[in-house]
């Protein structure tokens, strides 16, 4: 690091010395001076920022570079021959052009950089670790549930996150159909699209990458994760057991909501509110704030109030969590609430 700093002085005293000699553009020796001492701090700059780019947005940059600058070429070939009177205006314009196609392409070739294949080419590009195995493949039915939108604020989520075209594609079809409930489902996952996209620390792409020869959006899905070496992101079933047989690696909405519920040992002793009569004799059910059944022994005459209860047993279904516990009215039978608040009737969250 010290040799690295010494050789950035002695870039710009170098620098600077040469325009004190040479004094380009006419200046004196103080103002040439400075001049390049400017240029030279702004090169390290330039340097250390460029030292942070991966290869693959380097790469990008610098095809985009190219392509922006031949089509300034092209752009003012036709331009110099319309034959205008002011040829100033004319140098001026094919200038502009030029920084404008070479910006623009410079700035659309980093950022698509991130697509590049350079594990393909092999040799030094074999080694290079972009940022693809942080791919995050957004699925239409995990944009409609709309809790990914609440995980990525909370900063769990890194990496890049790719919504396909043929997705967004799905998602509008359902927001234009004709049943009022389907459509409603598909403006609130364009909604969550568009709330996704305006965080500042998460890095959104759609991408127009398709399979026209797979006709189902999950293998589509599926395709491009393997393409990419990317991970998919939903809350369907099917999907996540199909793509599992392929290799691909799932992230589950609804096991990541498995997962985070509190954890109850048997013997221990919990507060529920008895909302309905169970399917046994003399039981009643109840459910957690997170939607989790407790499936309640003597309780059926507890029905509409709240009481302390005894885990028995934690059971973990494809469904979710179910727990059993029972009631002894003669151990729990001061710790009743009559007439306590009602809360919704909740189902099992699905993984």
């Amino acid at each position: 690091m010290v040799d690295l700093i010494v050789i950035r002085i002695v870039f710009v005293a170098v620098l600077a010395a040469c325009a004190y000699v040479l004094k380009p553009f006419g200046a004196g020796a103080p103002e040439a001076t400075a001049g390049g001492l400017a240029l030279g701090v702004a090169i390290i700059l330039f340097e250390m920022r460029v030292r942070q780019i991966s290869l693959k947005r380097l790469i990008g940059a610098a095809i985009g570079s190219v392509m922006g600058i031949f089509g300034a070429f092209l752009m003012s070939m036709v331009i110099s021959n319309i034959g205008a009177k002011d040829s100033a205006t004319i140098h001026f314009i094919q200038v502009g052009l030029l920084l404008w196609m070479t910006y623009v392409g410079l700035v659309i070739g980093a950022n698509k950089g991130d697509l590049l294949n350079l594990s393909a080419l092999g040799g030094i590009f074999g080694g290079e670790k972009g940022p693809k195995k942080a791919f995050k493949i957004l699925d239409t039915s995990v944009i409609i549930d709309g809790r990914i939108a609440d995980i990525a604020e909370t900063g769990f989520l890194d990496g890049l996150v790719v919504i396909p075209q043929f997705v967004l594609r799905e998602l509008q079809l359902v927001a234009d159909s004709s049943d009022s409930m389907k459509r409603n489902r598909g403006r609130r996952g364009l909604d969550i699209l568009q709330r996704i996209q305006k965080m500042a620390h998460l890095s959104v792409q759609i991408i127009e990458e398709d399979f026209p020869a797979v006709r189902e959006v999950d293998m589509k899905l599926i395709e491009l994760a393997k393409v990419h070496d990317g991970k998919i992101i939903t809350n369907d079933f099917n999907l996540n057991k199909v793509a599992q047989l392929h290799g691909v690696q799932v992230l589950n909405i609804n096991e990541l909501a498995n997962a985070m519920k509190p954890i109850v040992l048997p013997g221990e002793i919990m507060r529920v509110f008895i909302l309905k009569e169970g399917k046994e004799y003399n039981q009643g059910v109840a459910y957690l704030d997170d939607g989790t059944m407790v499936v309640v022994d003597n309780a059926k005459k507890m029905i509409s109030k709240t009481i302390d209860i005894s885990v028995t047993s934690v059971l973990q279904t494809t469904a979710g969590k179910m727990i059993f516990g029972r009631y002894d009215d003669r151990v729990h039978g001061g710790a009743v609430e009559k007439h306590p608040p009602k809360r919704p009737e909740q189902t099992p969250v699905e993984s």
